[in-house]
């Protein structure tokens, strides 16, 4: 008799407590997904608010080359054809078609250095060109002003990361080379595109100073924490190799947009 009273009683028990556990879950499930969810949005906005500095820091970036290169370059050029032009009145034909075939070439290179500003007036011309060409054409850049020798190497078949992605990487690689002019004294710097099907590399590597890797990005030296965490906000992983008189590689590791995650986003990563 008391064995039946005792599984009456527990089977009372199981059966009061048995939607109260349920209960318990749900709750728990529901405080749990609001969390995600709000940790999510914060980290949303975050990479937003990121996206949004990256590209005020490029627009900034690009108007100081633009003045820099108006200044140096093309306004130079101009005064010279102008009075290359202004000393022909008593030069024999020949020579004063000469100086004219000259000022013509001149100013044919303005008019294309011209183009080519006018191409990276905005960060969106990324998106227009392409990661590759626009690396690319960074490199031109500081190839002509004879600043820093780079060289730009592609592996693998291209494919797209996505602009935003591939908005914050060209920041990093500009914040990266902008250091190696600045601090490494550097004379040789080397940029390496590498695309396979599971992984996409981007190194920069110079052969400057070096420094000690422990001690500056303990200080966020050299904006190297700020590198590491646009890097990680599309999902990638940033590595840096450098010690005194060996100078720096830095390597920034992507998975490919083509290998997300079943909801959409890129592993690891906010868009």
């Amino acid at each position: 008799m008391d064995n039946i009273k005792h599984i009456v009683i527990l089977s009372t028990l199981i059966f009061l407590l048995a939607p109260l556990s349920v209960a318990v879950y749900v709750i728990v499930y529901n405080r749990r997904k609001k969390k995600h969810i709000e940790e999510k949005a914060q980290m949303q906005q975050a990479f937003d608010s990121e996206l949004l500095k990256t590209r005020i820091e490029m627009q900034e970036e690009t108007l100081h080359h633009i003045s820099q290169e108006i200044h140096d370059n093309i306004t130079q050029v101009l005064s010279f054809v102008k009075l290359n032009l202004a000393l022909t009145d008593n030069l024999s034909e020949q020579n004063k078609q000469a100086r004219i075939k000259e000022s013509r070439e001149l100013i044919a290179q303005t008019i294309s250095d011209l183009r080519d500003l006018s191409k990276s007036l905005s960060f969106e011309h990324i998106g227009t060109l392409g990661f590759v060409k626009t690396v690319e054409m960074e490199a031109d850049r500081f190839n002509k002003s004879g600043i820093l020798a780079v060289d730009v190497k592609i592996t693998g078949d291209w494919y797209s990361l996505g602009e935003q992605h591939e908005l914050l990487l060209f920041r990093i690689l500009q914040e990266s080379i902008n250091n190696t002019i600045k601090h490494a004294n550097a004379k040789q710097l080397k940029i390496s595109l590498q695309y396979s099907e599971q992984l996409f590399n981007l190194t920069v590597e110079d052969d400057g100073a070096g420094f000690s890797t422990d001690v500056l990005m303990r200080k966020s030296g050299l904006g190297l924490k700020n590198m590491e965490n646009r890097a990680a906000l599309i999902g990638g992983t940033f590595t840096i190799d450098s010690s005194p008189g060996k100078g720096c590689l830095i390597n920034i590791s992507l998975t490919p947009l083509k290998h997300l995650n079943a909801d959409g986003n890129h592993p690891d990563s906010l868009s």
